[in-house]
């Protein structure tokens, strides 16, 4: 009697449990701003000659070329005098598994100007709005080719077309392209938090607002490819890092 009591008013805990279980409680707890006294920062740089950006060829869309009064250099790897790199890509790839954090309302916006993609390189949070726009005056079509999300493939035929895609799975980094205009190609990479950055002009990046504790850090390129480091910060603390990536 007293077995089978038991066994009842344990299966009914369990019910209870399950009817008030999130998913946030298998990832973790809310992100607490609060806990963010901590930052990394630092710059990615080039060993080697750095490769020689050449005009792109609109010769297939004569109404492209005719956006520029100077020629398009291609993007693929922009190095500064020093050899700072640009458009790489820089996250906590591991060391935030404890905390949920919540995506922006705000969309990152991704824009198609003078047959170009703008920025080369975005972040963005899982499940954040990602906003397509067609600022130019000609078709275009929008390529993404994920590995772990959704494909799409998105025609924008007359100037100011938006369309909105979200992700539902972290990946860094996924090529979207344009198959009317073989030239334009951007990156874009799916993140679970807002840690991230993409290095300028001057090769620097600052991941600000973190908890103290251990991190994995990655820099990411398109054609140099990945690099990562392990750094620890304390509570107020500022930690400097250096990527150099080998000249390809």
């Amino acid at each position: 009697m007293t077995s089978r009591w038991t066994s009842r008013a344990l299966a009914g805990l369990c019910v209870a449990a399950l009817a008030n279980w999130t998913w946030a409680d298998a990832a973790g707890k809310p992100w607490d701003p609060a806990m963010g006294t901590a930052a990394v920062k630092g710059k990615v740089k080039l060993n080697g000659a750095a490769p020689k950006r050449k005009p792109v060829d609109m010769g297939s869309d004569p109404a492209c070329a005719g956006m520029h009064q100077e020629p398009l250099l291609t993007e693929t790897t922009i190095v500064g005098d020093a050899g700072q790199i640009k458009n790489v890509f820089v996250w906590v790839k591991r060391g935030l598994e404890g905390w949920v954090f919540k995506a922006p309302a705000e969309p990152v916006v991704l824009e198609q100007k003078g047959c170009q993609y703008v920025p080369r390189v975005s972040g963005v949070m899982v499940g954040q709005s990602f906003k397509i726009r067609n600022s130019d005056p000609l078709a275009h079509n929008v390529h993404g080719m994920p590995k772990l999300n959704s494909e799409f493939n998105i025609g924008q035929a007359t100037q100011g077309g938006e369309n909105v895609v979200t992700f539902t799975e972290p990946e860094v980094c996924m090529k979207v392209k344009c198959d009317i205009h073989g030239w334009m190609v951007t990156y874009v990479a799916v993140v679970p938090h807002p840690f991230f950055a993409i290095t300028a002009d001057d090769g620097t990046f600052a991941l600000a607002g973190l908890p103290p504790g251990e991190y994995v850090i990655e820099a990411w390129h398109e054609k140099l490819g990945k690099s990562e480091q392990v750094v620890k910060v304390e509570d107020k603390e500022s930690k400097d890092l250096e990527f150099t990536f080998e000249g390809k």
